[in-house]
């Protein structure tokens, strides 16, 4: 590429990246802890039902923990 090319490039990047606010418009901490309060430590049934399989798998076949532990 030639010189007036990458000049071109530079100016077109130039006007399509507005420049990054070095300042806050607002306080983000306590949307993050409001975020934080909000979330649920409920598992879904089927991660329960999974870990019922595997316990039951494991129970059943021992010899298959080997492999397991492998893949992990």
């Amino acid at each position: 590429m030639n010189k007036q090319n990458d000049d071109r490039i530079v100016e077109l990047l130039k006007l399509s990246i507005r420049p990054a606010d070095s300042e806050l418009q607002r306080d983000l901490w306590p949307q993050m802890l409001r975020r934080l309060q909000q979330r649920s430590a409920a598992v879904p049934w089927f991660d329960w039902a999974l870990l019922a399989a595997l316990a039951l798998w494991l129970c059943l076949a021992p010899g298959t923990i080997p492999v397991l532990l492998y893949h992990l």
